[in-house]
């Protein structure tokens, strides 16, 4: 008898980036073996691709949300593993992040279905299905408005609706220049999200070289007057660098009453921060504690000057004197910068001071950069500023589920402390 077609379904097949997609696989025989395969682009063209090796159960289908992968990119049920574990294709550049520059338009993901299990990077076997997913970063009726507002630049987006809505700052970290999707999808759930650049975006000075904290404070007083956004305080999240500003932010200005840091450090680094005739001094990186593998890859873990040498306290935030709350988010498989520690000596700073205005997510196995759920994962990507490829640590699969996991507390936590 004629076998039926083989297909596979994705639901829905158009949807938020951060939803998980239900992916099934029907018309196989029963056992067979298959390779799935996802393969998107980004703006620029360059290619990124992921595969898993599944088996399909006796009626010949496959589902992905209870069905093991045998191996590929990842094992284990895992429904969105070809998602995050998208990496570029072996013609591509290594060391590439697959992330959008422009929320207006989906990502796309092709999704096919290869007879037999092929390796990564091998010629898989003849494709026997496909379906294209679209992957969307903001929800219809996000408005997205792009700010020259007095000194402050970058992207408010705003949810559907009349509002008031609780409003958030968000920053990334020494990549500069206006990253914008975490912002437009906490915009489609329900925030007045503030996309910040802080440098090398449009007249903002060029390299971190010194940071004034009135640019900030300007840009929470504009957010924290914006009619559709509801009092009396903002929020701020931030990664990295953002992370350790928007703990400045909260400790320094009483707009900002919740901060959301993700792999942040206590301290003020690497550029001085004023505010009036107060300075925090940076914390150096000293390139000779630097260590470079074999294929060329740096590894700064070591780099950064110790928080908790005497000499370096004038560089320690003083977060005991914030009002607001804060939620440290870590993973403690961090390369670029001893994110655990910094939160430890964050936490112990606030006890000390008698608070307990504080929660930590602390993800074993995740690394640096903790992304809206299903960002594909970057152990080493490439680094802006250095030029050079940098591990940010991790392992795949602890850190995906790190990212899906702290999505869900992190929005918790904003309208707890937002409204």
């Amino acid at each position: 008898p004629r076998r039926r077609a083989v297909s596979v379904a994705v639901s829905p097949a158009a949807g938020l980036a951060d939803e998980r997609v239900e992916t099934r696989v029907a018309g196989l025989g029963p056992g067979q073996p298959v390779t799935l395969r996802a393969v998107a682009a980004d703006e620029r063209g360059c290619l990124f691709q992921s595969c898993a090796h599944y088996r399909a159960d006796s009626r010949g289908e496959l589902h992905l949300g209870t069905d093991p992968s045998h191996g590929g990119d990842y094992t284990g049920v895992e429904p969105m593993g070809l998602f995050w574990s998208l990496a570029p294709a072996g013609m591509e550049k290594p060391y590439q992040r697959l992330v959008p520059r422009s929320t207006g338009t989906p990502m796309k993901v092709e999704m096919l279905v290869h007879e037999g299990h092929s390796q990564p990077g091998a010629i898989p076997g003849p494709v026997v299905a496909k379906a294209e997913v679209e992957r969307w970063f903001t929800a219809p009726g996000v408005r997205r408005i792009r700010l020259k507002e007095g000194g402050v630049r970058g992207s408010l987006f705003l949810p559907p609706g009349d509002g008031p809505f609780p409003g958030v700052i968000d920053m990334y970290g020494d990549e500069g220049g206006l990253i914008e999707f975490r912002s437009s999808l906490l915009a489609t759930h329900g925030f007045a999200a503030l996309s910040l650049p802080y440098f090398d975006f449009e007249d903002l000075p060029k390299v971190m070289k010194e940071f004034k904290l009135e640019y900030f404070e300007e840009a929470a007083r504009f957010l924290q007057r914006h009619p559709k956004v509801k009092g009396p305080g903002v929020g701020v999240i931030g990664t990295g660098k953002g992370a350790e500003l928007g703990l400045s932010m909260i400790t320094f200005l009483p707009e900002v009453v919740a901060a959301v840091s993700v792999s942040g450090c206590s301290s003020n680094t690497v550029a001085d921060l004023h505010y009036g005739d107060m300075t925090l001094p940076g914390l150096r990186f000293d390139m000779n504690k630097v260590s470079v593998s074999d294929t060329g890859v740096f590894d700064t873990f070591e780099a950064l000057d110790d928080p908790t040498n005497p000499a370096n306290s004038p560089c320690t935030i003083p977060i005991e004197k914030a009002e607001g709350h804060f939620l440290l988010v870590v993973g403690e498989d961090d390369r670029m910068w001893k994110s655990s520690l910094y939160a430890e000596l964050a936490i112990g700073r606030l006890r000390q001071h008698g608070k307990e205005n504080f929660e930590l997510l602390s993800y074993p196995g995740a690394g640096h950069r903790i992304d809206p759920p299903s960002t594909p994962f970057c152990q080493v990507a490439m680094d802006r500023v250095l030029g050079v490829p940098v591990l940010g640590g991790g392992e795949s699969k602890a850190h995906a589920h790190a990212q899906e996991h702290s999505w869900g507390k992190i929005q918790e936590f904003l309208h707890l402390h937002l409204g």
